[in-house]
């Protein structure tokens, strides 16, 4: 998960996302629930630049948030 999870409050209103994108890990987390998988999460019809590494990083830091651990989120650059 290292740098892959970015918070800056000049993106996405300071919610957590995929470093280097404007993609919110709960819209990933949503996919999933929804039973999604990590391919179509990855596809043309959802976030084509995601890889599944991305997706399963989202998954990694919801379950530190969960758990009460640190998440160790990097500062994305505006």
């Amino acid at each position: 998960m290292p740098n892959r999870i970015a918070v800056n409050p000049k993106i996405c209103h300071g919610k957590p996302h995929i470093a280097g994108t404007r993609i919110i890990v709960t819209q990933v987390l949503e996919l999933l629930a929804a039973g999604k998988t990590f391919q179509e999460i990855c596809s043309e019809d959802y976030f084509p630049d995601l890889t599944q590494e991305d997706v399963a990083a989202c998954i990694e830091y919801a379950n530190k948030l969960v758990a009460n651990e640190d998440v160790g989120y990097v500062v994305d650059a505006a």
